[in-house]
């Protein structure tokens, strides 16, 4: 089996059977990455020993006995990383696609401005579209099907880690990297599947984290002339919850915002007003970007 120059970061807690699947499903890649990171979060012993105990070989296994969240396990497994590109999974997602890693390499050299490549996303009963050989510019990606460039990652000082990230985790990033004038693609040429239907979208604490997150996200980024902006997208999430009916969740969430800043406030930084409104552009209409037609060696 070939090698390659990527490592893999995967943060879970306590789901051993998918996490092994996952795993089994990475290394059937060829290329294999050169390494897998996981990071055990909130203590989880089942999971470490499962790992442990797996056929698996070498798969380098960092914990945390408190709860960090999926950010802050991705922040501690990729400082971790031996390798510039880093490539990230969920412990339920994997590549659909054996040559995924070549394909990775090969966008990563294609795009230098790059410092997020994400993947297609497929989920439970999704058809599954054709690897399109297409990439576009767009305004944020999702971790679970994804990869960095380590150097320019860690210039970001990561992610702001919360047990529950919803609305937060990488849109924040995004817009950090977007004001530092680094690009996120996004090409279906990279298919990774995501074994979940999502139904946790709609519980109470996800509603509740929801809110208080978009909330958290103004305060920390935007400039305080525009944190009207993120009060109308704090309401404009409400309002979607109620027409979705999730009432659930929704007065614990708006309750939680004033300690929810207060106890991120170390994390502020804000970004220019230019570089917000050109993000929200962005977030309005990719771009196209121009992909070479021929295949990856």
């Amino acid at each position: 089996m070939n090698i390659c120059n990527v490592s893999v970061v995967i943060p879970t807690y306590n789901r051993s059977d998918q996490l092994l699947e996952a795993i089994e499903k990475i290394l059937e890649c060829d290329p294999q990455p050169d390494e897998i990171i996981v990071h055990v979060d909130a203590g989880d012993r089942v999971t470490e020993s499962a790992i442990q105990n797996s056929p698996f070989q070498n798969i380098i296994i960092l914990k945390s006995d408190t709860q960090m969240g999926p950010g802050g396990g991705r922040n501690k497994a990729i400082s971790h990383a031996k390798h510039g590109i880093v490539a990230s999974f969920d412990d339920d997602s994997y590549p659909l696609d054996k040559d995924y890693f070549d394909r990775l390499i090969y966008l990563f050299e294609a795009f230098p401005k790059a410092a997020v490549i994400g993947a297609a996303i497929y989920h439970i009963d999704e058809p599954i579209q054709p690897d399109e050989k297409t990439a576009q510019w767009e305004s944020a990606f999702v971790g679970c099907g994804c990869a960095y460039r380590k150097e320019i990652f860690q210039q970001t000082q990561g992610y702001v880690a919360l047990p529950v990230a919803y609305g937060m985790e990488e849109v924040d990033l995004s817009l950090r990297l977007h004001a530092m004038d680094w690009g996120i693609l996004i090409s279906p040429w990279l298919r990774v599947f995501h074994d979940t239907r999502l139904a946790h979208h709609s519980s109470p604490k996800v509603t509740a984290a929801s809110i208080a997150n978009l909330a958290l996200l103004a305060y920390l980024r935007y400039p305080p002339s525009l944190w009207w902006l993120g009060l109308m997208q704090c309401f404009n999430r409400i309002v979607w919850l109620v027409r979705h009916g999730r009432w659930a969740g929704i007065r614990k969430g708006v309750i939680m915002i004033p300690m929810h800043l207060w106890q991120h406030h170390q994390y502020r930084q804000p970004i220019a007003s230019q570089s917000l409104f050109s993000y929200l552009k962005l977030r309005r209409s990719f771009i196209q970007a121009s992909l070479p037609q021929a295949t990856a060696q």
